[in-house]
C-alpha cells in the first residue's frame, strides 16, 4: 500500500523524524490558507501522487508568497501528472502539499527495506541524494552503504554513528543523524512497513538534518494490525482490477501480453513468467491465487481473464498443496467458464493434491482443455495456441 507523501512525513513526524512544517490541500483556497499559517517566506508545492519524478513532470512548484501558493495549487490540482513511473496514462492530482521552503546545503539519500536474503533489516545511504538516485547507483554501487540492522530494529552499540559517517556526517551531525536513523527503523518495524526512502534528507545551514521527501510502502498483508491506516488507502488511485482480485483473495497485476496466465504460489507463477518469456510469449497478467481462496474466489478471478480482449490463451499451472487443492481452482474456473459467453484455448498443468480429480472435474464441467505433461510442455503448447490463433 503506497502512501503519499504528506501521510509518510507525519508518520515519520511521530518517531522523531525531522521534516518541514507543512499541510495537505485539496483545493487552491486551502493550499493558501495552509502557506499562511507557515512561518516561512518561500513555499513549495507537490502534486500527491503515488509515483516518483514529480519534479521533472513539473509536480513540484517553488514559490514566494502565500497567493502564489494558491495559484500553483490551483494549476497543479485536477491534472493529470504524467512521470517515467505512472506511464503515459499518467496520475490525476486529488490533493498538494504545501511546505516551507528548505535551503540544503548537501543532500543525502537513506532508505530502509527488508534484506531477505539476510534475514534482517537493511538501512542504505548514499551520499549523493536527489533524483536520478537508482541510475547513478547502477553506475556507480559504491556510493550506496549499507547496515543490517536486526528484525527487532536492534544494532550494535554505535553502528548508526559508524554508519551516519560514511555518509559523511561527523561530530554534532552524526549523533542527530543516529537518533534519525533510529526512528527510521522503529517506524519500519512497527507499522509494517515494506520500503521507507527519504530522498533528500537535507543537510540546513544551521546544521539540522530535514526529511525533504519521503516514499513509504506498507505491507496490506499487515493492515489488520493498523485499522488507522486502512482509510489512508487511495482508492481512486488504485486499478479496480486488481482491487476485485484483491477482495476475492487473489494477487493479481494486469500486463501487456496475450496469454493468461493462472498459477497458486507467487514463486511458481514468477517461474511461469520466466519460462513464457524466455520462450517468446507475453503474460496478460500476474495470478497468484492465495491459500484462503474459496472456488467462487477463483471463478472471480478468472473472470477478470475472460473479459480482457487481449486474452488468446489461457496457462493454468497449478500445484495442488495442502491448503489449496486442484479440485477447488478446476471448480472455479468450472463456474466461471460456465456463466460467460466468452471462452478460451486452455492449456492444463495440474500437479500434486487431487490433480486426477481436478482434470476429471473440468471435463463435468464440459470444458476441454490442452493437457500439458509439465511445466515446459504447457509453456510451449500456449504460445503454440497463441501463434495458430494469430496466423
Amino acid at each position: 500500500m503506497n502512501l503519499h507523501e504528506f501521510q509518510a512525513k507525519k508518520i515519520l513526524a511521530g518517531y522523531g523524524v525531522p521534516v518541514p512544517d507543512g499541510g495537505p490541500a485539496e483545493t487552491a483556497a486551502a493550499a493558501e490558507r495552509v502557506a499562511r499559517g507557515l512561518a516561512g517566506k518561500r513555499y513549495v508545492v507537490k502534486a500527491q501522487v503515488h509515483a516518483g519524478g514529480r519534479g521533472r513532470a513539473g509536480g513540484i512548484k517553488i514559490v514566494d508568497s502565500a497567493s502564489a501558493v494558491g495559484k500553483a495549487a490551483s494549476e497543479l490540482l485536477g491534472q493529470t501528472l504524467v512521470t517515467e513511473q505512472t506511464g503515459p496514462e499518467g496520475r490525476r492530482v486529488r490533493a498538494v502539499y504545501v511546505e516551507e521552503a528548505v535551503k540544503s546545503e548537501r543532500d543525502i539519500y537513506i532508505g530502509v527495506l527488508v534484506d531477505r536474503q539476510a534475514g534482517k533489516v537493511s538501512l542504505i545511504g548514499s551520499v549523493e541524494g536527489g533524483e536520478d538516485i537508482e541510475a547513478r547507483a547502477a553506475a556507480k554501487p559504491g556510493i550506496i552503504k549499507t547496515l543490517l540492522v536486526n528484525a527487532d530494529g536492534g544494532a550494535a552499540k554505535g553502528a548508526y554513528e559508524e554508519f551516519a559517517k560514511k555518509l559523511d556526517l561527523t561530530g554534532a551531525l552524526a549523533k542527530k543523524a543516529a537518533s534519525l536513523f533510529q526512528g527510521l527503523i522503529k517506524a519500519f518495524v512497527q507499522i509494517d512497513a515494506s520500503l521507507i526512502e527519504i530522498n533528500p534528507l537535507a543537510v540546513t545551514p544551521g546544521r539540522e538534518l530535514l526529511a525533504l521527501d519521503v516514499k513509504m510502502v506498507l505491507d496490506d498483508n499487515a493492515l489488520f494490525r493498523h485499522a488507522d491506516f486502512r482509510e489512508m488507502h487511495e482508492k481512486d488511485e488504485l486499478d479496480p482490477v486488481e482491487m476485485e482480485a484483491q477482495a476475492n483473495q487473489i494477487n493479481y497485476v494486469r500486463m501487456d501480453g496475450d496469454i493468461g496466465v493462472v498459477v497458486n504460489g507467487a514463486g511458481l507463477a514468477l517461474a511461469t513468467h520466466d519460462m513464457l518469456s524466455d520462450a517468446g510469449g507475453s503474460p496478460a497478467n500476474f495470478m497468484d491465487i492465495r491459500t484462503t481462496a474459496s472456488s467462487l474466489d477463483i471463478a472471480a478471478g478468472f473472470d477478470l481473464l475472460l473479459t480482457n480482449p487481449n486474452v488468446e490463451a489461457v496457462l493454468v499451472n497449478v500445484h495442488g498443496g495442502g491448503m489449496q487443492r486442484c479440485d477447488t481452482i478446476a471448480e472455479g474456473i468450472g463456474i466461471s467458464m460456465k456463466r460467460s459467453d466468452c471462452s478460451v484455448p486452455i492449456v492444463l498443468r495440474f500437479a500434486g493434491n487431487n490433480a486426477d480429480y481436478g482434470r476429471n472435474l473440468l471435463g463435468n464441467y464440459g470444458i476441454s482443455y490442452v493437457e500439458a505433461r509439465d511445466m515446459r510442455d504447457a509453456v510451449e503448447r500456449v504460445i503454440a495456441l497463441v501463434r495458430s490463433e494469430a496466423a
